[in-house]
């Protein structure tokens, strides 16, 4: 069975210091999910411009189907430009009123999301009340019974107390990084150490997993009581673009196959870890990781 997952918000170009890839959370996520076995989409939106017809093709080359990525005939594609610290990790520069800022409800996204297995989602999307609403408004059309996975991927200053509190309403699995988790918890003004946080946010908003990110020293994934406490996988990093999607687009699947959280925990960090070895967000993955779904 191939379950359907969806990527809702920006798909851009990222600008790296090794060239210009593919980029956008939504996109990154549908295109390891598809990668590892999944019938997944991004539903966005690009310019009608050289660079919104450059997005269309690279999707086609990357076997991702575009049929949800709306042309915006007023807005420019959205493009940001990465720089990367000699430790591998990233800066951001984002343009706002860009395509992806201005995502309107259209009947063929409602449809979408109606049949998905899972929807991810995260706050970038969210900094305009255009996208804002549309993304909200898609969210609640989703089944009962699908995951619908708030990545939080905070990028400063594009973010609010607000967006969160609502995003976690909406959602029932939250995944978020070690540094994300103080700014989250200030924001929602819950305090204590880590553990006790993210059990008041399970408990608040009746989530159904939290995954919280370390980088290179793995990841723990809280689920029903349960703990999967992983150390990660040693590579030598390229950079980490992408590779938290990466991460969430294996998680996302081994949960939909009712895997063991531990199994689910070890298969979404050695696709991160590979990730992380590799240029850029999108680099095609191995068969040995693919073989794992």
């Amino acid at each position: 069975m191939k379950f359907a997952l969806v990527g809702i918000g920006e798909v851009l170009w990222d600008i790296l210091p090794s060239g210009k890839q593919l980029g956008g959370a939504p996109a990154n996520f549908a295109f390891h999910a598809r990668a590892l076995g999944a019938e997944a989409v991004v539903a966005s939106s690009v310019g009608a411009d050289e660079s919104g017809r450059g997005i269309l093709e690279r999707l086609d080359t990357l076997g991702l189907n575009h049929d949800y990525v709306v042309t915006d005939p007023v807005h420019p594609t959205g493009t940001v430009r990465v720089k990367i610290d000699p430790s591998g990790n990233p800066a951001y520069i984002i343009p706002e009123n860009v395509a992806w800022d201005y995502l309107s409800l259209t009947r063929q996204w409602i449809r979408l999301v109606g049949g998905a297995d899972a929807i991810c989602f995260g706050s970038l999307a969210q900094r305009s009340e255009v996208s804002r609403t549309t993304i909200r408004t898609l969210l609640e059309k989703t089944s009962h019974k699908a995951l619908r996975i708030f990545d939080v991927n905070l990028r400063a200053p594009f973010f609010t107390g607000g967006v969160i509190e609502n995003s976690l309403q909406v959602a029932n699995v939250l995944k978020l990084s070690r540094e994300e988790l103080p700014v989250v918890a200030g924001l929602l003004s819950i305090s204590g150490d880590e553990t006790i946080v993210l059990s008041k946010i399970m408990q608040r908003y009746n989530l159904r997993l939290i995954a919280l990110t370390r980088g290179g020293q793995g990841s723990v994934l809280y689920s029903g009581g349960r703990k999967s406490d992983h150390p990660g996988h040693h590579v030598e990093v390229i950079d980490s673009v992408g590779a938290g999607d990466a991460f969430t687009a294996a998680m996302a699947l081994g949960i939909l196959k009712g895997y063991d959280l531990d199994r689910v925990n070890d298969s979404a960090n050695q696709v991160a870890s590979f990730v992380c070895s590799q240029p850029g967000a999108t680099p095609f993955l191995p068969e040995e990781l693919t073989a794992v779904f």
